[in-house]
């Protein structure tokens, strides 16, 4: 066994390149399909309700099964599983792009969502178990600028695929996963695994109420927080009114979670195995940890679901145009794992994570100060790159500090609880934001049409069109003279929207650096 300060060899480092490219592709999975859905719509001839269930089948069955693929990591070895999690997420791909329906390509989604929720927790063990002390550091450097890039090249890999066929961005995948096994297989050692069993009932629980919650997060906006605003479809069935699926599903993944706490906390006192150990709890890093982790994810993400729409609608970017937009985050968040090696003697990972959500604070702050209905792309460019820093430290650092004080054989577990707070934080953050953004957009586009002389119903029509087409249509009201106007509005609402949408999310960030002072780690890092 390694000593904290002996060098791992090549091989590690090399593992640990293919361990962050398998993190890379379930991030960008997540983010590519907001690009392609459009094609995807005209090719196939899905409905509306079809492609928000493209859209979002994945995350919801990802959040969902991450506390198991934890407890599995621990009982059978993360590296196997993760192996396992690249088979699940290539075949699925390969059923994705070759989909002739929406229905197969969902459930394609759904079970895509499988292969990820192995490959993210079992990617944390195994950078843990590989890596120790200023190494470690390091190793979480090069894992989280991975995350922060993949966000960020989705949308530019998805327009440029666009151009050719919306089935290459899934298809792209298959040999992908190919190299990464066989890197996988050749440079990293196989994991340990330990006898036990799997708490079935509190896996069914936790599936279903961390299901239940990621589906109340991300459809809030969609289907109606408190009542319906649309009609939820599902086969053949229709919930058209009445209270909304969404608070039914926020209150039932209360009240299932709650109950798989308590299931968990009575086998753990019994020495019975639980799926989740809550003593973990106990350690107060883990514990301090995982709140920050859940701000950070408020904050830190979801103003990527609303800037390609503001880049495309209100800055006549193209897909392919938006997409480059985006790449000084995906620099800065390389620029973040190099300097990280070199700090990583003399700064600690808390600092480090200090150190990033000021930058990210600052980047979002820039770019809510240069967001204009006519922003220089250079401006976006530069307030990027701050935030790409920024997420480069945060993102790889957070996660050294809730593991440092974990056992080992509790790495998968820790590794899940972790993973899980990161996506429903991502999740709450983008639904908290995309009601922000699209309720500025919606207000600010009324207030100026009435401003400018439209009746209370006309602006209030025009808004509704606008909104419920997430900006789509402003380019087609521009092309028009006689719309014209409404269109410039529109734009001028959409920047609005932007800007007040990075501020949230700056406050956020900050929010969570003030929650940073809590967290003590026994272990130095």
């Amino acid at each position: 066994m390694r000593t904290e300060t002996e060098t791992p060899p090549l091989r590690l480092w090399l593992g640990l390149v293919a361990v962050s490219l398998g993190v890379a592709l379930i991030v960008v999975d997540l983010t590519i399909v907001n690009v392609i859905i459009a094609p995807i719509v005209d090719d196939l001839g899905i409905t509306s309700i079809q492609a928000q269930w493209i859209q979002e089948s994945y995350a919801i069955v990802f959040a969902a099964l991450l506390l198991l693929t934890g407890r599995l990591s621990d009982l059978y070895g993360a590296r196997k599983l993760f192996l396992i999690g690249l088979v699940v997420f290539g075949a699925t791909s390969l059923l994705a792009a070759l989909a002739p329906s929406g229905g197969l390509l969902i459930a394609a989604r759904f079970l895509q969502g499988i292969g990820g929720a192995m490959i993210l927790p079992t990617s944390l063990a195994l950078v843990n178990a590989a890596f120790t002390g200023k190494a470690r550091g390091q190793a979480f450097a090069i894992w989280g600028s991975t995350i922060g890039a993949a966000a960020a090249v989705g949308p530019l890999l998805g327009g440029w695929l666009a151009d050719f066929s919306w089935r290459w961005a899934f298809g792209v995948n298959i040999p992908a996963v190919a190299l990464i096994m066989v890197a996988v297989l050749i440079y990293l050692p196989a994991s340990p695994s330990s006898v036990g069993r799997v708490d079935w009932l509190g896996a069914a629980l936790s599936a279903l109420g961390l299901g239940l919650l990621a589906f109340g997060l991300i459809e809030g906006r969609h289907y109606g927080w408190l009542t319906v605003t649309e009609p939820l479809e599902i086969g053949g069935f229709a919930w058209r009114g009445g209270p909304s699926p969404v608070i039914v599903a926020l209150v039932g993944a209360f009240v299932v979670l709650a109950v798989f706490w308590r299931r968990q906390a009575m086998l753990g006192r019994a020495d019975r195995e639980p799926l989740l150990d809550v003593r973990l709890f106990g350690i107060d890093s883990f514990r301090k940890g995982n709140v920050v982790t859940l701000i950070v994810g408020l904050g830190e993400f979801g103003i990527i679901a609303v800037l390609p729409l503001w880049m495309q609608f209100a800055l006549d970017y193209s897909a392919l145009q938006a997409g480059l937009a985006l790449v000084p985050l995906a620099i800065g968040s390389f620029v973040a794992s190099g300097a990280s090696f070199s700090l990583t003697a003399s700064v600690s990972a808390l600092n480090q994570v200090r150190i990033g959500l000021v930058l990210e604070a600052l980047g979002l702050a820039m770019l809510g100060l240069f967001a204009a209905a006519d922003s220089s792309w250079w401006s976006i460019a530069l307030a990027l790159f701050v935030y790409g820093i920024g997420v480069g430290f945060a993102t790889a650092q957070v996660t050294n500090v809730v593991l440092a004080d974990v056992p080992g054989e509790s790495a998968g577990q820790g590794s899940g609880i972790q993973s899980a707070a990161r996506e429903l934080g991502s999740a709450l953050g983008i639904a908290v934001l995309t009601t922000v953004f699209f309720s500025i957009l919606g207000t600010g586009l009324r207030d100026r049409l009435t401003a400018a002389g439209l009746s209370e119903a006309e602006a209030s029509a025009l808004d509704a069109t606008v909104t419920d087409s997430a900006g789509s249509v402003i380019p087609a009201l521009a092309a028009d003279p006689q719309s014209l106007p409404v269109a410039e509005a529109a734009r001028e609402a959409m920047a609005a929207g932007i800007e007040i949408s990075s501020y949230l999310c700056a406050g956020l960030l900050v929010l969570a650096l003030a929650a940073t002072a809590f967290v003590k780690p026994a272990h130095k890092l």
